[in-house]
């Protein structure tokens, strides 16, 4: 028998009655356990059924107390990231006296800070607690959001958006990284969607909210894309004070959890192999781990291909659908649609991918959406046309985010490792942003042909063929580990050795 055949990794198993039994006392401590054995089971002696049941009941208690909260700070942050679109049909272009090549540099400048402190923000979030860290970012940003309803002209527009993305850069690999440290890797993909669905449902509210709130024009001397900042900007902070005490820690710190609950989550993790259930330390060689690791780029690529073209359509879509002949006003709230289909369909695909385990063809097949739909954003002339290439736009891109953060997830293993990765992978497709800013150009409107034509590029080329190529090399990877090729790599190693080569362990089988 090979060494893969102990377990693998996206299987499902639940762990047998031999290895429930593993000799550690209650109360021992987690990080004390061998390779492959699970904490002690507080449920010994109830049947499977009734076990069943508890364990339903301990997910439903964990998706109350974490999703909901999750689920409003990632709004609230990808609102205040993307209202600037919303600002510049209110007038802030002509306020502030700025051109569109200065619009367009306000918007690349959140990216570059934004993508530089991604990578180290969630060793800070493992350091420094997430009911720390988390709260502490947002009143950041709160504060950048509502100092920039303040600005006069372009050099304190530039110096708020610098800010706020160096604030929001921790937030969403954050998450994304603390849910996969709650969860096991087939539970994990419906979450990460449902979380992620908050950004299109940002954009239906963005867009509801910018109408009302524009209509303050003129109070208290502001004009009304100054108040969608402000007012924003302070519901941030508000919320930011609140999460002092909505944010819990990790599992085995969560107070939340009784002692029973915590084990049962640790010992749910354990049998899920995964080392989110383990004390790790940091040492560098895990941040050099996932830079040697080639999944980490290809991953990257693949990110690149929907997050550059999630930046571009969110950031510009008003302006898409303004240049289609409707007004300030009814563009805001026709930019709504759009995103609550998004919505619906990046669940679906979270739901449909956990149950599969086939992420890497789940991307293929949406991204053929967002292909079609920015073809008809290139060729159709009709403007009721070009709105329905919108739907199939959001439709192709929004679902990939989620479910390419969950793939690096799955593959990732070593709590470090892990958290490391997301932070390249997400900051390399967040850089991509400053392309994003600038391909959608005034000279170009009403068509935008070349906005269009780059985002239908990073579809087919990163997206489509990034996630093509990934597929078929971890494809061959599981079947070398199947056929006990890599078995040498544990020879002669001990327990915990085995436990720290993570993902390179042979018995460790890839999600494809």
């Amino acid at each position: 028998m090979s060494f893969h055949e102990k377990r693998d990794s996206d299987s499902g198993h639940s762990p047998s009655d031999d290895e429930k039994k593993v000799g550690v006392q209650h109360g021992a401590g987690f990080e004390d356990l061998g390779h492959g054995d699970l904490p002690p089971d507080p449920d010994a002696g109830l049947s499977e059924e009734e076990k069943a049941k508890i364990d339903r009941r301990l997910l439903w208690k964990l998706d109350l107390r974490l999703i909901p909260w999750l689920c409003l700070l990632y709004l609230i942050s990808f609102l205040d990231r993307t209202n600037i679109g919303n600002a510049r049909l209110a007038g802030i272009e002509k306020s502030l006296h700025i051109t569109a090549g200065q619009y367009n540099a306000a918007l690349s400048i959140f990216f570059v800070s934004y993508a530089l402190a991604e990578p180290l923000t969630n060793v800070l979030l493992k350091r420094l607690r997430p009911s720390v860290f988390i709260p502490a970012i947002m009143l950041f940003w709160g504060l950048c959001m509502t100092v920039m309803g303040l600005t006069h002209n372009f050099q304190g527009l530039m110096a708020a958006r610098f800010f706020l993305g160096l604030a929001e850069a921790g937030l969403f690999p954050g998450i994304n990284y603390y849910l996969s440290c709650w969860y096991r890797r087939d539970e994990f993909g419906i979450r990460a969607a449902i979380f992620f669905s908050a950004a299109a449902v940002s954009g239906s509210f963005g867009g509801l909210l910018a109408a009302a709130i524009q209509n303050m024009d003129g109070i208290g001397g502001k004009r009304g894309w100054a108040w969608i900042f402000i007012l924003e900007g302070l519901a941030t902070i508000l919320i930011g004070v609140a999460s002092f005490w909505m944010v819990f820690d990790f599992p085995d710190e969560a107070t939340f959890l009784s002692d029973v609950d915590r084990q049962r989550v640790l010992r749910r993790l354990k049998a899920d192999q995964q080392s989110s259930a383990e004390h790790e330390e940091f040492r560098m060689t895990y941040f050099w781990a996932s830079v040697r690791d080639w999944k980490t780029w290809l991953y990257a690529v693949i990110y690149m291909g929907c997050d550059g073209p999630l930046y571009a359509f969110s950031l510009f879509l008003p302006t898409i659908i303004n240049g289609l002949g409707y007004t300030s006003t009814r563009a805001q709230l026709l930019s709504v649609p759009p995103y609550a289909a998004a919505a619906i369909l990046t669940i679906t695909i979270g739901y449909i991918a956990d149950r599969t385990h086939q992420r890497g063809l789940c991307n293929m097949a949406v991204s053929v959406l967002g292909l079609i739909g920015f073809a008809m954003l290139l060729g159709a002339e009709t403007p009721g046309v070009r709105y329905a290439g919108t739907f199939l736009g959001a439709l192709g891109i929004y679902p990939c985010i989620s479910n390419t953060i969950t793939w690096v997830s799955n593959n990732t293993e070593g709590v470090y490792k892990r958290g490391v990765t997301l932070g390249f992978v997400i900051g390399w497709g967040n850089l991509n942003g400053v392309v994003s800013s600038n391909i959608y150009q005034a000279k170009d409107k009403p068509r935008y042909r070349t906005g269009h034509g780059v985002v239908f590029a990073y579809l087919f080329l990163f997206l489509l063929g990034g996630s093509a190529l990934q597929y078929i090399l971890l494809r061959r990877e599981n079947a070398k580990r199947r056929a006990g090729k890599l078995d040498h790599l544990v020879v002669g190693k001990s327990e915990k050795e085995i436990e720290a080569l993570g993902d390179k362990r042979p018995n460790f089988i890839y999600t494809l």
